[in-house]
Parts: structure tokens; C-alpha cells; sequence
């Protein structure tokens, strides 16, 4: 049984509740995150995962946060909150840490005096972009990826209005205009994390930190890069590995192409594809060459065995993360910007870039840049490191608040 003392210091330890989004995408970074609180500063973490799938594509999401929010609320008046106890009997609440679609969450933690965080799970980059969107709404008259001119941020590279995000496309879309409503939210919080690091970002997280963008008010921390894996193979092999995350889909005529272009490069590859008995052919005529697996492959598995020599990806942060942090050469397929002619990746095209990437002088010259990636993520989480140091400033603060419940 649970003694006085060990009670005590169950109750004493500083305690954070997590909101992250719905989706894999969001729960593995905050996963990851939670993980290094508990490990490195002895924090306890409680999670509440929202879950609702009857609302459209667009807002399911923030929907889905927002229809959940009375069950922290329930949770939360159930614990008989009180602010500024002394009582070993009370569990000390730190913080809410709410994801970018979890916003809203923060007038829950408003309700009882908790203070709150935001994690931004993706790139400094797209952060600024959102806060930028208000002012850009008013300068830009029609849709972004008319533009003749390029955006700029500060500190970022210019942006081209047809490479922005898909939701950023259509003007008069509801996702859009939710992303013209929250951008003030963000002032609601005491701080924003986000899943970076300085060497990696240096312009963009140098502008957030030091210029604050926009009257952005709460300071930012650049923790990242939050993923799994160590990353310490040395040297880097022949395959090419192809997956589009858990969310993302192609045509079938897009399929067709992409298994062609494999074919056509000749190259080892070992492609996650949902439906393989669809390309049973195909299958047959690379055999020696090829591996298909049905919907899913255990990734960063894949992108830390030595074999592996590059990756095409869908471009979603975790797995362009997680090639940084294993020193895997990556190959772009964005799935939310159009790509290729009239949005179609010709057998050709996937075929060149296969062939370059693993035997290619172009892809020597991209293994050596994603060395150096890879040594300046090393960097980042080692004990004296930049992240490391921004997280531990960040736990300080919750450490020395005084919510308790």
C-alpha cells in the first residue's frame, strides 16, 4: 500500500494536462513531448483526447475539440480546484497544454485559474504564417496562388502563393476564415512550444523570439525536434522508402504513375501502399527489386535501419522530423499543394527523382546537407542544447506555480 510520505510526494509533484488535436500527426509530438517532462523533470501528465467523426473534412478537427471541451470542464470541476493551496492533499496543476486546433481550450483553463500553453506540433515557418494571415487578408485581394509576387516573412524564406497550404487556398472556405479568427488566441497563452529547433529555422525563430510578430504577446520556445528514435546509424544504404503518413491518399491514376516511375528507376524501394492487391502485376515484375506492404510500415523503424538510403514523403513535420533526426535524404510529395502537371507526378518524373536521390550526385550532395541536420538535431537535445534548454525553462515556470487542485 501507498504510504504517508509516498502520497505526499505523489500529490507534491508538479502535474500538466495535455489537449492535444485529433490525429496521429498531433498525438505522437505530444506524445513525445509528454514523455520528455515526465523523464527529465519529473512531471505527471494527464491526457484528454478528443474523438468525433461525423463533421466535414475541413473542421473536423477544431469541431472535434470544441464538442469535447465539456469533458475536461466536467473533469476539472469534479477535482474541487483551489489556487494558491499549500495542502500536501492537492495535486499541483502547472498548466494546460493545448494544441493550435485546441485554442478554444484555453477559457476552460481560464475558468480555474490554470495557466495555459500551446504547442505547435508543426514548423516555426507556418506558425508565422498564421499570425501573419489577418495583415495578408488585407493586402492580397484575391486568391494567394494568383499572386505574381512572393510573400514575405520575417526571417523566412519567400513563399510563392501557390505553395501555401491548401486551406490557405480558398479564401472564402470556412478553414480559412477560422484561421483569420484564431490568430488573436494565441495572445490568450503564457507561452507557445513549438516542435523545432534554432539551426534548423534560425530566421523565422529568431523573428518570433526577438521581434515578437505582431504584438504576438506570450514568449516562444523552439523544443524540438520531438520525435522517436535516436538517430545513430552512420552510414546510409540503397533503399527508397515510400509512404504517405496515415492520412494521405493519391488517385489511382497517381498510384499508377508513382508505381511505374518505382519500376522504371530500377532502384530497391519498399513502398506502403493501402490496397496492394491492386497492383498484383506490379508486384510480380519487381520482386527483386521491391517490397509492398499493405497500409502501413513501422517508420521510424524503417528510417533507422541502415538500408534505408531515402524516403518519399507527404511532407507531414513528423516525418520530415524524423528523417532529420535519422539522416534519411527525403524525396517532397506535399499532398496539401499541387504538384506536377495539372496535379499529376508523371512515371518519369518519379523515376528521375528515385534514380538521383539513391544513386545520383544530386544525392550525394542532399545526404551530406541531411548529415549536418541530422548533427544539429543531436545538438539541439543534448544536455546543454538549445531545445533542451528551452523546455527546461518552460518546465521551470510550471514548477514554480501555485494551481492546485
Amino acid at each position: 500500500m501507498e504510504t504517508t510520505k509516498q502520497e505526499e510526494a505523489r500529490h507534491l509533484q508538479p502535474h500538466i494536462i495535455i489537449l492535444p488535436g485529433p490525429g496521429l500527426g498531433h498525438l505522437i509530438p505530444f506524445t513525445e513531448l509528454a514523455k520528455r517532462l515526465a523523464l527529465h523533470h519529473n512531471f505527471s501528465i494527464t491526457f484528454i483526447i478528443p474523438t468525433d467523426e461525423d463533421t466535414p473534412v475541413e473542421v473536423r478537427i477544431s469541431l472535434t475539440v470544441n464538442r469535447s471541451l465539456p469533458s475536461p470542464r466536467r473533469a476539472l470541476v469534479g477535482t474541487n480546484f483551489s489556487i494558491g493551496s499549500s495542502s500536501c492533499s492537492c495535486t499541483r496543476i502547472c498548466a494546460l497544454v493545448v494544441d493550435l486546433f485546441s485554442l478554444s481550450a484555453i477559457d476552460v483553463a481560464k475558468e480555474f485559474g490554470i495557466p495555459s500553453y500551446v504547442f505547435y506540433p508543426t514548423t516555426a515557418t507556418c506558425f508565422s504564417l498564421v499570425l501573419h494571415m489577418p495583415e495578408l487578408d488585407k493586402i492580397y485581394p484575391g486568391e494567394y496562388r494568383d499572386s505574381p509576387e512572393p510573400i514575405e516573412l520575417p526571417g523566412c524564406f519567400l513563399l510563392h502563393g501557390k505553395d501555401l497550404m491548401d486551406p490557405v487556398q480558398d479564401r472564402k472556405g470556412k478553414a480559412y476564415k477560422r484561421l483569420l479568427q484564431i490568430r488573436d488566441r494565441y495572445n490568450s497563452a503564457q507561452g507557445i512550444l513549438i516542435n523545432s529547433f534554432m539551426d534548423l529555422e534560425p530566421g523565422p525563430i529568431r523573428a518570433l523570439k526577438v521581434s515578437r510578430v505582431l504584438s504576438l504577446k506570450p514568449p516562444v520556445y523552439p523544443v524540438g525536434p520531438l520525435v522517436q528514435g535516436s538517430g545513430i546509424i552512420s552510414s546510409r544504404g540503397s533503399v527508397l522508402f515510400v509512404s504517405f503518413g496515415s492520412g494521405g491518399t493519391l488517385s489511382q491514376k497517381q498510384l499508377n504513375e508513382l508505381a511505374f516511375g518505382l519500376e522504371m528507376s530500377e532502384e530497391r524501394f519498399l513502398w506502403a501502399v493501402r490496397s496492394p492487391n491492386e497492383f498484383a502485376a506490379f508486384c510480380g515484375r519487381t520482386k527483386e527489386k521491391g517490397l509492398v506492404v499493405a497500409s502501413w510500415a513501422p517508420q521510424i523503424q524503417v528510417l533507422s535501419h541502415g538500408a534505408t538510403g531515402g524516403f518519399l514523403t507527404h511532407c507531414g513535420w513528423n516525418s520530415d522530423l524524423e528523417s532529420i533526426v535519422h539522416g534519411v535524404s527525403l524525396i517532397a510529395w506535399p499532398l496539401l499543394v499541387k504538384v506536377g502537371e495539372n496535379g499529376l507526378v508523371g512515371k518519369e518524373e518519379v523515376a528521375r527523382l528515385a534514380k538521383g536521390l539513391i544513386g545520383g550526385e544530386e544525392g550525394k550532395g542532399l545526404g551530406l546537407k541531411m548529415k549536418d541536420l541530422k548533427g544539429a538535431a543531436a545538438r539541439a537535445l543534448r544536455g546543454d542544447g538549445s531545445s533542451v534548454k528551452a523546455l527546461a525553462e518552460v518546465a521551470h515556470r510550471w514548477s514554480s506555480s501555485n494551481v492546485q487542485k
